[in-house]
């Protein structure tokens, strides 16, 4: 995407990936790149180009999360209101994410910390290397999770090691976090990039309606009676029952062929 310093966007063969770029910054999440990744995925949203979002970082980490060490920040001074820097910038980011009509697949490695951490855990496949950690720092500069932290974590992990991550801010290990249910799948360091991809093109020629009203639906479901969940669950089976993609599988299925599917 033309313009941006902070985060590269590319499209190609229905896989968009985006890519926090501010590598000597650890990814930190400064204010433009979250304006930037705002605009990003509002082009996602609208364009109808991308099948699926690969998000990952620069260098050699995903993220350490909310940049705080700029010395014209205003963090930390006395009329600073660090909620309506969350109105601003990370609540509208965390929205858009979690209701792109895409899959959404993470790639991450080195540390993934704070908000960023958030970021890498907004994804439906989450797929981290051995060397990654994950740090709920927060509460070691005085402040509560957010960017969704304390919606989404407990939901993954239980409240009691959410709890503990929050609490203690220590790290926790890609390979606790996948005994945990925090994340997808392990892989080697190196290995990481090459087993996005390869996801990323399954999903790619995937059903992309079904993948959006599964979202959509796993997402109110968090929220909803068994009653109202089976109710949805009917909606979308109706909205997903009219599509070109499902008359393909069907017709696949017959035909004894793989389903060709353009995602309509």
């Amino acid at each position: 995407m033309s313009g941006c310093e902070t985060i590269d966007l590319t499209i190609n063969d229905g896989v968009a990936r985006i890519k926090l770029n501010r590598p000597d910054a650890l990814n930190a999440l400064s204010r433009p790149l979250l304006e930037e990744m705002i605009s990003a995925l509002d082009r996602l949203r609208d364009g109808g180009e991308a099948r699926v979002l690969v998000l990952s970082g620069a260098g050699r980490a995903f993220s350490s999360g909310a940049d705080l060490s700029s010395g014209s920040s205003p963090a930390g001074g006395v009329e600073f209101d660090a909620g309506a820097v969350l109105e601003r910038y990370y609540n509208p980011l965390m929205e858009r994410l979690f209701s792109l009509p895409i899959p959404v697949v993470t790639g991450v490695h080195g540390a993934v910390v704070g908000a960023g951490c958030m970021l890498a855990l907004a994804g439906d496949v989450i797929v981290a290397q051995r060397s990654t950690y994950f740090l709920q720092a927060f509460v070691n500069v005085g402040l509560v999770p957010d960017a969704g932290s304390m919606w989404l974590l407990p939901r993954l992990i239980g409240r009691t090691r959410a709890l503990t991550m929050m609490m203690l801010g220590e790290k926790v290990g890609a390979a606790q976090a996948l005994e945990w249910g925090m994340i997808s799948e392990l892989v080697e360091d190196g290995a990481l990039q090459a087993r996005t991809d390869q996801i990323a093109a399954k999903l790619a020629k995937g059903p992309t309606l079904s993948y959006a009203l599964i979202r959509r639906g796993v997402r109110a479901a968090f929220e909803q009676p068994l009653t109202g969940a089976l109710q949805s669950e009917r909606e979308a089976q109706r909205q997903a029952g009219n599509s070109s993609d499902f008359r393909e599988g069907v017709a696949a299925f017959r035909e004894k062929r793989p389903a060709v599917f353009t995602g309509r």
